[in-house]
């Protein structure tokens, strides 16, 4: 595909968080501690604020305040504060944290999830790099990352992966920068035919100098190009032709740098693929770290933590697509919201991002879809059906995006992104895979009644409803096990919950009536009514009655589609999913 430019919506207010972002707030303190300038971290006491109120009482630490924990975000907290010069809290309980998700041969991102090579990446450094813990397995762990690699070479996410022939640089360094943490703490050989990992890596090199993700891209990128030149030194390594002069070539006019030729963006996560190249091919000149130095303060929040460009400018694709679901047809605004999330795109990845310039997600791709991105550009929807086939995982489920551990959220997020842009002649998805992760989810045989969101997790309503959802769009919808769930859940005073039945939150809600829409099941719109009353207030929609008004667009967007279902009972809700 053409190279996306900057998302733009001339004329039209795009709605923006003002919110930091870890992803962007360890991008831009690991890129000022490897320039040696941590230490000048802008509001420095705000962001070790920031990162440590992401700790949960297990050990483990969330993306937002109140999610669950995660491997990714446990490593990106731990290595940030550590890059400040900041001690952890208690890292023997992160230790332990990190040992829960343990699958017996590798990592996974939660527990009970398939593990993955980012799971095992992330899960692997935190213990031995920043713990002082071994991993539980050393010889398992080693055999399970040997096994990645494909028969050309590269790496995968999962040996099932690997399997299909599914290499991607982004893997390759994943997988090599774990075995480097497990040889720094006692020597490891590569588990690798190390030759052919390396001719496979340097491949990715295009005649520019920069690197793809994989053989079948064509647009380099920085965040290609760290990975791959990242995983070639880590094996003793260089590529054929020298990258630096092809990433000095995307700075842009301030002298920070983009991540693809075309988008006009210095964003947060430029800066970091780019000074981790260079930092392998022939060093960071001062000039260079000081342009980079100043964009990054440009992107810190005075809150603490950093967004991926300046604050004001700052979009994603939820509270974009929040603002056009609730939009009336003919609000002037509408059209340019819908082109700016269609501009949401990187090369080579056709779904659409949370934030421009990371990687495709399919939660995002669903909500940008329900707000009607992509209603006028067939061969734009048609390229989202077929990303989403390559997406789809063997155990059958689908995660987050390419080659996470699959979930009952994004598979879910999955076959409704399939209801909304398939078309005769689209690749098919493997429907008795669908149906064989749903299974595995289900808690029937650990003496539960509902499904859990991965096949490890305890049951809840939602992942009932995410089940429910998947196994209507293969035909095979259980009505009476649905309706059983939401009279288990129902609320006595209004609305819906997540666990039991005594506190409804408007996620829990918003999910329920859809659901039931989509399988026939009435909605009583008397026992939904008192629940948004009891949600709204002069600030806006709350999460649950308990919870503060904070105005919270996809609160209030939530909300506000539930209003009109209930004013018009014919207009269904679209199946929308977050956690």
């Amino acid at each position: 595909m053409t190279a996306p430019t900057a998302p733009t919506a001339p004329g039209a207010r795009v709605p923006v968080s003002g919110a930091p972002d870890l992803w962007c707030t360890y991008a831009a303190v690991r890129t000022l501690a490897w320039l040696g300038r941590a230490a000048r971290t802008p509001h420095r006491a705000a962001t070790v604020a920031h990162v440590r109120g992401r700790r949960n009482a297990d050990g483990g630490y969330a993306w937002s305040r109140g999610m669950p924990s995660d491997a990714w975000a446990t490593f990106y907290c731990v290595a940030t504060l550590a890059d400040l010069g900041e001690p952890q809290d208690e890292p023997e309980r992160t230790a332990a944290w990190v040992r829960g998700v343990w699958s017996g041969e590798a990592y996974a991102m939660t527990p009970g999830q398939r593990p993955d090579v980012w799971a095992t990446h992330f899960a692997t450094r935190t213990a031995v790099e920043l713990c002082g813990d071994d991993v539980p397995d050393r010889a398992r762990l080693l055999a399970w990352l040997g096994r990645l690699q494909t028969r050309g070479g590269g790496l995968s996410w999962s040996p099932e992966h690997a399997d299909a022939g599914d290499a991607d640089a982004r893997a390759c360094f994943y997988g090599v920068a774990a075995w480097r943490a497990l040889n720094a703490l006692r020597p490891a050989a590569p588990p690798w035919d190390v030759p052919a990992l390396v001719r496979w890596l340097r491949g990715r090199q295009t005649s520019s100098g920069g690197f793809t993700f994989a053989p079948d891209a064509t647009v380099p990128c920085l965040w290609a190009t760290y990975r791959a030149t990242g995983a070639l030194a880590a094996l003793g390594a260089a590529p054929d032709a020298d990258p630096a002069p092809w990433v000095l070539g995307q700075r842009l006019d301030g002298g920070a740098f983009t991540r693809w030729p075309g988008y006009r963006v210095a964003d947060v996560w430029a800066s970091f693929s780019a000074v981790g190249t260079l930092r392998t091919a022939g060093g960071v000149t001062p000039e260079v770290a000081a342009a980079v130095e100043r964009r990054l303060a440009r992107l810190a929040l005075p809150t603490g933590g950093f967004t991926y460009r300046e604050a004001e400018e700052a979009a994603d694709a939820l509270h974009t697509s929040a603002a056009a679901l609730v939009a009336e047809p003919d609000a002037p605004e509408l059209p340019e919201l819908r082109r700016w999330l269609e501009g949401c795109r990187l090369p080579n990845e056709d779904g659409v991002m949370y934030m421009p310039g990371r990687g495709a997600e399919v939660r995002c791709t669903l909500w940008a879809l329900a707000a009607g991105a992509f209603r006028d550009d067939p061969a734009g929807a048609g390229a989202i059906s077929a990303w989403l086939t390559r997406l789809q995982n063997p155990d059958g489920g689908f995660g987050y995006w390419h080659g996470r551990g699959s979930d009952l959220i994004s598979t879910a997020a999955a076959v409704e992104i399939r209801r909304l842009v398939g078309r005769p002649g689209d690749p098919a998805l493997d429907l008795d895979g669908l149906a064989a992760f749903v299974e595995g989810c289900d808690r029937a045989r650990h003496g539960e009644r509902g499904h859990g969101n991965v096949p490890g997790a305890p049951a809840t309503l939602r992942s009932g409803l995410h089940a429910a959802r998947v196994l209507d769009f293969i035909g095979r919808a259980d009505r009476a096990a649905v309706a059983d769930a939401l009279d288990r859940h129902r609320v006595r005073g209004g609305g819906w919950a997540n666990q039991g039945a005594r506190l409804p939150d408007l996620l829990s809600t918003y999910e329920a009536v859809a659901t039931a829409d989509r399988l026939g099941i009435a909605v009583d719109a008397a026992h939904v009514r008192p629940f948004l009353d009891r949600t709204a207030s002069e600030h806006g929609a709350s999460w649950s009655p308990l919870a503060p008004a904070t105005g919270d667009p996809l609160a209030d967007c939530l909300h506000r589609l539930l209003r009109r279902r209930l004013a018009t009972p014919a207009a269904r809700l679209p199946a929308l999913t977050l956690s």
